[in-house]
């Protein structure tokens, strides 16, 4: 426990860049008000909009809400989305002057609409992507490259936080491979086997099954999966996140089960994937070993999926958290 929190104390003296792809999630909120009666559909009283950092953009939001200092490499349109996303990153510490803004550009928003009666709980109904636009213009990618190569220099750790909208390239990955062995962490959601040779990953238990081409129906069978893939992709470790059954740090050809802290029935759990990775490359980049890692981003996990939307932890609540779990 002590050595739990000395880590997380030393959170805000680490340096951390996160490149990849920034998402403005949005979420709108509404009364349902009745009925209508042009189809057998509810109609839903606008309450209000909000516009949050999502993708990457959350990754860098929970590294700085953790205290660290954090640079984003990402693009994002001159448009609206891209605009309320730069400025909530800036009001939660993020520098991000490795944000490009361009017109050839257009922000990828995942709009989620929640709905329920007056005074209660409200539920998301439906949710509706706007995807960007294809990531070919060679200039905008050159100054990515240029900006990561600066940034990269003086970083303690990396974060690569792939969406597949295309900021992370080939040679963006070569880049980032020469900052090496300074520790690198990857969450891609469908290309982490094209990201070789770094520090670790922490795919979802869903990701590995899609990865090794078959379901898994027991621990065991995951295990060898998540063994598999380690050596597949020549990484330190391999963190798998499985809800509320808690996580799985491969390390060596070893396997350290951690039973999910908090309770078992999460209120939302947009985003916690994020979270997970930021706590994680935080803590290594502190010192950590990627057993105390892993446990105190399993606390960070468990935090966040009990609020609601996309959210983010801070180091009180995750020293509360330890030494809740540690006095039960």
């Amino acid at each position: 426990m002590k050595r739990l929190i000395e880590i997380v104390r030393a959170f805000g003296d680490r340096r951390v860049v996160v490149v990849g792809d920034a998402i403005a999630d949005q979420f709108i909120y509404g009364n349902i008000s009745r009925v209508s009666r042009e189809a057998p559909v509810f109609i839903l009283r606008h309450e209000q909009t909000e516009t949050v950092a999502g993708g990457a953009a959350n990754c860098a939001t929970n590294l700085a809400a953790l205290g660290a200092r954090v640079s984003l490499i990402a693009a994002v349109g001159k448009d609206e989305a891209g605009t309320d996303l730069c400025r909530k990153l800036s009001s939660a510490g993020v520098d991000v002057d490795g944000v490009i803004v361009s017109e050839k550009v257009q922000t990828t928003t995942k709009v989620r609409i929640l709905a329920g009666h007056a005074h209660s709980n409200k539920q998301q109904v439906i949710r509706i992507d706007y995807d960007g636009k294809p990531f070919d213009d060679d200039g905008l990618r050159q100054s990515i490259l240029k900006t990561l190569t600066s940034a990269a220099s003086s970083a303690d750790a990396i974060v690569i936080s792939d969406y597949n909208y295309g900021v992370v390239d080939e040679r963006a990955i070569a880049l980032i491979r020469e900052s090496l062995p300074k520790p690198i962490l990857v969450d891609s959601r469908f290309r982490l086997a094209e990201f070789k040779g770094f520090t670790a990953a922490t795919p979802n238990e869903d990701e590995v099954e899609h990865l090794v081409g078959h379901s898994l129906t027991s621990v065991e069978q995951l295990e060898s999966a998540a063994k598999t893939l380690k050596g597949h992709l020549n990484h330190k470790a391999l963190l798998v996140t499985r809800g509320a059954q808690g996580m799985v740090l491969i390390e060596d050809n070893t396997a350290l089960h951690i039973p999910a802290v908090g309770a078992q029935q999460s209120v939302d759990v947009t985003g916690a994937g994020d979270t997970v990775i930021a706590t994680f490359t935080l803590a290594i980049a502190s010192g950590a070993s990627f057993a105390d890692a892993a446990h105190l981003a399993n606390h960070a996990g468990g935090l966040v999926v009990m609020k609601r939307g996309t959210a983010s932890v801070t180091p009180s609540e995750l020293e509360h958290s330890i030494l809740n779990s540690e006095n039960n």
